[in-house]
């Protein structure tokens, strides 16, 4: 294995140190492991609160900022933050208005979330989770406590984000929040391999000529081995599956990201979108946000994950047209 780190044990500390420094004027970290918005929200407004584990730069803590997440709490590489430092973060940004917790579905995460929100209510503090679950990997039908959180998260993060600013109360975010949810899909494919930083450990292994469609987040096989086939006959086969379950319609509007995941380059990626954009086009169907980039990567693995999303005219409007200042998705706006 060839990284660039120095001790394998201080990797988190050190990643969270220099992405503090190098946005001092954006994040900066309340306490260990603890990335908060430089500017503090306004108390009578949700606090948007989200964990997960480190290795998946730029998420989560990429997206922490004005008009994005208000507090990202950060686990070691590929793993979950415990319930007691989610719990301290809650502890800090205890409101009135309460706090609005975004878990991707992955068993360490639900689990830490379920602890530290019995410990926040034991204290009055406010809180109600929002769970994702945007991979369809395991199946169009399948039940959405099985299905994983992948890389759709990133966009909810700027609709809860915009929304909170705007006012809304936590019951309205989490109605804003479910309607996204019940409309997204993502799905991935990998090729080649990724690496665990600590260990060097190879999480997943493929053949040169072959590929995975269903790839986790981190590197988990998905059961779609395959031979490599060409980027038009890829985003053909992986946006019908999307297709299936969000089930657009000539008229609707929808969101489109491709999500590089650590090696695929933006050259790559534009080919990708721009068969998935006409595709969806030839239906009737007009992509009405759209992203293209490194969202939340899986070290060195090489693929991307297609999400899709069919939006509301809120939804649209919080993406498009609303102020960010997060490091990873900064834009201009009211």
């Amino acid at each position: 294995m060839s990284k660039f780190i120095n001790n394998p044990n201080d990797i988190t500390k050190e990643l969270l140190d220099g992405y503090v420094k190098a946005y001092k004027n954006q994040v900066a970290l309340a306490a260990e492991n603890i990335v908060v918005s430089k500017k503090a929200k306004s108390e009578d407004k949700v606090a948007i609160v989200t964990l997960g584990g480190s290795g998946h730069e730029p998420a989560l803590s990429g997206f922490v900022g004005e008009g994005m997440v208000d507090c990202s709490v950060v686990g070691d590489v590929f793993a979950a933050p415990g319930a007691q430092r989610l719990f301290q973060a809650l502890q800090m940004f205890k409101r009135e208005a309460g706090i609005l917790l975004v878990t991707l579905n992955h068993s360490g995460d639900v689990m830490s979330s379920n602890m530290a929100m019995q410990l926040a209510e034991r204290m009055g503090i406010k809180v109600k989770m929002l769970l994702t679950h945007d991979d369809i990997s395991a199946g169009i039908d399948t039940p959405d406590e099985d299905r994983r959180g992948l890389a759709g998260c990133i966009p909810l993060y700027k609709i809860l984000g915009a929304a909170s600013e705007e006012g809304k109360t936590i019951d309205e975010l989490y109605e804003i929040g479910e309607r996204y949810n019940n409309n997204v899909a993502t799905l991935a494919v990998a090729m080649g391999h990724c690496t665990h930083p600590q260990n060097g450990a190879t999480i997943s292994s493929l053949p040169a000529d072959e590929m995975e469609i269903g790839m986790g987040q981190h590197g988990e096989g998905g059961g779609g081995r395959q031979k490599f086939i060409s980027a038009d006959d890829t985003t053909e086969k992986i946006l019908g599956q999307l297709l299936q379950k969000v089930q657009l319609k000539e008229g609707d509007k929808a969101l489109l990201v491709i999500n590089g995941v650590g090696a695929t380059t933006y050259m790559e990626m534009n080919i990708v979108f721009n068969k998935a954009h006409d595709i969806l086009a030839q239906q009737g169907v007009e992509v009405a946000a759209a992203r293209i980039g490194e969202l939340l990567t899986v070290q060195e693995q090489a693929g991307f994950q297609m999400i899709l999303a069919k939006l509301d005219d809120d939804h649209i409007d919080y993406i498009n047209n609303h102020k960010s200042n997060a490091p990873y998705w900064t834009t201009l706006g009211k």
